[in-house]
C-alpha cells in the first residue's frame, strides 16, 4: 500500500470520527475506543494485492448513505416548517373571523388558499421522497460491498470470477466454497428477520476473523456464502471447511435471552483451466446439495 493511500486513509478514518462525535449529542469515551478498534480491523486486513481491498476500506468509512439520510431529515423539516406555517395560517384565519362578522366567501378563500398551499408541498415531499429512493437504488446497484454483513457482494464476485478465468496462466491452486445456513427459513420464521440479519453478521464476523487477507469473501445470497481459497492444497482446504463447520456449530448466538444453535453446510470445488465463473459456480453448489441431501452441517467436495 502506498504511503498516499495510507494518508487518505487516516484522513478519512480521522474526519468519519469527528462527524460521528458531533452527530452524537453526548459521546462516550467508550463511543470513541469502539469505532478505532473497528477502525484497526479493517486497516490490519488490507492487502495490497486483494481484490479491491483499499477502495473496499475506504469504502467501509465513506458511509454515502449517511449524506441521503441528511438530505431526507433535511427536506422533512423543510416540509414540516412549511405545514406549521399552513397550521399557523389556519389560526389566524379562524380567529379573524371569530373577532369579525362571519363571511363566508372569504373564509372560504382563505381555506382553499391554505388547501393549495398544502397539496404543493406534499407533491415537493413526495417529489424529492422519489429522488432519495433512486439514489438509494444507485448506491446499491454500483457498490460491491453488501450493506448488512460488509463483505463483498455477488457484484463484485462476478467481476473476480471474470478476471481469474480470464488468466489461465494462474500459477498456484484456487478453491471456491459455497457455504450455506442450514434452516435459515425456519430460523426466521421462529425468531423473526431481525435475529436472521444477526446470524448473517455472526457468520460473516466469522469467516473474516478466520480465513487469511488473501482469501475473499462474498455474499451470494440471501443465507448463502461464497468464499475464495487462494493457495491451498486440496487438503488445506478441507481442513479450513472443517474448522468454519466447527466454529458455525459451536458458537450460539444470544438474541432476546434465548440461544440460537447455527449449523452450516459447504460444498467445495477448485478451479480448472476451462472454467467459465458459471461452471465453478455450477460445481461448487453441487457439492452444497449433496451437503445438504446428506445431512447439514458437513461439507462436500468436488476435485475431479
Amino acid at each position: 500500500m502506498q504511503k498516499s493511500d495510507l494518508k487518505v486513509l487516516v484522513e478519512q478514518i480521522y474526519e468519519n470520527l469527528l462527524e460521528r462525535i458531533e452527530s452524537e449529542e453526548n459521546t462516550s469515551k467508550q463511543q470513541v475506543i469502539g469505532y478505532l478498534k473497528d477502525a484497526i480491523d479493517i486497516v490490519a486486513n488490507i492487502n495490497d494485492k486483494d481484490l479491491d481491498t483499499i477502495e473496499h476500506t475506504k469504502e467501509s468509512f465513506k458511509n454515502s448513505y449517511k449524506e441521503i439520510v441528511k438530505e431526507s431529515l433535511d427536506s422533512y423539516q423543510n416540509t414540516n416548517e412549511k405545514f406549521g406555517e399552513l397550521t399557523q395560517l389556519n389560526k389566524e384565519t379562524i380567529l379573524k373571523c371569530n373577532e369579525n362578522h362571519i363571511d363566508l366567501n372569504v373564509l372560504s378563500e382563505k381555506f382553499n388558499e391554505i388547501h393549495t398551499h398544502m397539496s404543493e408541498e406534499v407533491k415537493k415531499a413526495n417529489k424529492v421522497i422519489s429522488n432519495l429512493h433512486q439514489k438509494v437504488k444507485i448506491l446499491e446497484e454500483t457498490s460491491n460491498l453488501d450493506p448488512l454483513t460488509k463483505v463483498f457482494n455477488r457484484r463484485a464476485l462476478g467481476s473476480y470470477l471474470n478476471e481469474v478465468c480470464e488468466n489461465t496462466n494462474r500459477p498456484y491452486m484456487l478453491h471456491i466454497m459455497m457455504l450455506d445456513i442450514d434452516n435459515f427459513k425456519s430460523i426466521n420464521d421462529k425468531y423473526g428477520h431481525v435475529a436472521g440479519d444477526k446470524i448473517l453478521i455472526f457468520i460473516s464476523n466469522i469467516l473474516r476473523k478466520t480465513l487469511r487477507d488473501g482469501d475473499k469473501i462474498f455474499r451470494y445470497g440471501g443465507e448463502e456464502f461464497t468464499i475464495i481459497i487462494n493457495r491451498n492444497s486440496d487438503e488445506q482446504c478441507e481442513l479450513i471447511a472443517n474448522r468454519l463447520l466447527t466454529l458455525i456449530s459451536s458458537n450460539n448466538l444470544i438474541y432476546m435471552g434465548e440461544r440460537i444453535s447455527v449449523t452450516a453446510s459447504i460444498g467445495v470445488t477448485k478451479l480448472k483451466e476451462s472454467d467459465t465463473p458459471d461452471s465453478i459456480l455450477a460445481r461448487a453448489d453441487k457439492a452444497l446439495y449433496n451437503s445438504k441431501k446428506s445431512g447439514k452441517n458437513m461439507f462436500s467436495k468436488d476435485f475431479n
